[in-house]
């Protein structure tokens, strides 16, 4: 496979439709596009073509046929459309002349491998269309679309653009020690390394929000048996998700629904009933409930009004646990449980659950920081940024200039791998261009 190859692809949705859109990329677009539809139209203007074959010239199809010449085109390449009619057997059959005309199916995500390649974004807005494809909700969307759009390019690209000034002026300080330099670049460079390390440990303590409205948040509903936790998961979920039953220890495993509070995905879970367990399955059903528990983002403790508080739920009750008194129906609920005033509901007869859904949104928005500009969305940035900050940091007390420029160096290696874009170059036009050296 080599950036020469033309490339095509089916770009809209697999399967019988009304329109089926085939992408082509690559340097032989023009020329195959041209066989195929006796010449290219005008750049950027939809015509309407018949597509002949071209071995027979019979007739294919009647297409719209757009043509994007490169490099002002989404992969930077000569690129075009063909909008066929959204039959199998047409696309088959224009699949099969491309291919007869030298294009190959292209690999997944290689339109826009090659988009980066050529420099139309960065690795950053590359996993921001990524994420857009994916995204389920509406706060997912506005996250991937930022990002897609260059939020992060343009936080991180920043800091790139900072940080190669100090290396930059490191440099000089130490290669150009002789000529007409100002005295202090070197505290300078610390300053400002010790400045760059801040701001990026403060991006970092962001409380992980990005990813988990990428990925979604986790919300384990604890409690005894029969304190209406499966009751909770169906009237949140709005359907029978879980088997609700009056026979303690009904549920001996992880049940799970899926759905969007405040635009954030959330995976509700029910779990085992927490207390002596009975035989080895149910001690399966609880060991996993508590395993469930510690992964969560957010615990829902769950107690009953009309029995006693539990101790093994009890035992959960902490701070950032939200705390339900389920059957207000057959019990008031009490004043305090575990310390922390509980949140009256009623599976039954719904009292309560519109004040627990607004309880759940508030703590999603909280979670995943849904609106917020900038935000990690991978572990692959907060690695390559806690590497970036520990260099920095180095900078700050390495004892010799040489030492510092190597730390900034390596640093800048760390954001540059954000981006997918650093280079010699970039650090000689600041040299000669802040201190004018050489001319």
């Amino acid at each position: 496979m080599t950036a020469t190859d033309t490339i095509f692809a089916l770009a809209s949705g697999a399967g019988r439709g009304a329109i089926a859109v085939l992408r082509l990329s690559g340097v032989g677009t023009g020329a195959i596009v041209a066989r195929l539809a006796g010449g290219l139209p005008r750049p950027r203007h939809a015509s309407l073509r018949r597509l002949h074959g071209p071995t027979d010239g019979e007739v294919l199809d009647e297409a719209l046929v757009l043509w994007f010449p490169g490099p002002g085109s989404y992969t930077g390449e000569d690129s075009a459309e063909l909008h066929l009619h959204g039959g199998p057997a047409v696309i088959a059959a224009v699949g099969a002349a491309l291919a007869s005309l030298g294009a190959r199916p292209a690999e997944p995500g290689e339109f826009t491998r090659r988009a980066f390649l050529n420099g139309r974004m960065d690795l950053t807005a590359a996993e921001g269309i990524a994420d857009l494809i994916d995204a389920e909700t509406e706060a997912q969307r506005r996250q991937a679309l930022r990002q897609a759009d260059g939020a992060l390019a343009r936080l991180y690209g920043g800091w790139v653009e900072r940080l190669t000034r100090l290396l930059a002026h490191q440099e000089a300080a130490i290669e150009f020690a002789e000529d007409d330099l100002p005295t202090d670049l070197g505290d300078q460079a610390r300053a400002g390394a010790e400045a760059l390390r801040a701001e990026i440990a403060a991006h970092l303590a962001d409380g992980g929000r990005g990813e988990r409205l990428r990925e979604g948040l986790l919300v384990a509903i604890l409690g005894a048996p029969n304190a209406g936790k499966s009751s909770l998961l169906n009237a949140l979920a709005g359907r029978e998700a879980a088997i609700v039953s009056a026979r303690a220890g009904t549920t001996r495993d992880v049940v799970e629904v899926r759905l969007a509070l405040a635009g954030v995905p959330v995976t509700l879970a029910d779990t085992a009933g927490l207390r002596e367990a009975a035989d080895e399955i149910e001690q399966e059903g609880i060991r996993r409930a508590r395993r469930r528990a510690e992964e969560a983002d957010l615990v829902l403790a769950v107690f009953a009004t009309d029995v006693a508080p539990d101790p093994e739920t009890l035992a959960w009750v902490r701070p950032g646990v939200l705390v339900l008194a389920n059957k207000v129906d057959l019990a008031a609920a009490p004043d305090v449980i575990g310390g922390v005033a509980p949140l009256p509901v009623s599976a039954r007869t719904g009292e309560g659950l519109e004040a627990l859904r607004a309880c759940l949104a508030e703590a999603a928005t909280r979670l995943a920081g849904a609106g917020d500009a900038a935000l990690l969305t991978r572990p692959r940035h907060r690695a390559a940024l806690n590497d970036a900050v520990a260099w920095l940091a180095e900078a700050e007390a390495a004892p010799l200039p040489e030492l510092v420029s190597e730390a900034l160096r390596a640093a800048l290696r760390s954001l540059g791998r954000l981006t997918g874009r650093i280079g010699v170059e970039d650090i000689l036009d600041v040299v000669f261009r802040d201190f004018c050296i050489g001319k």
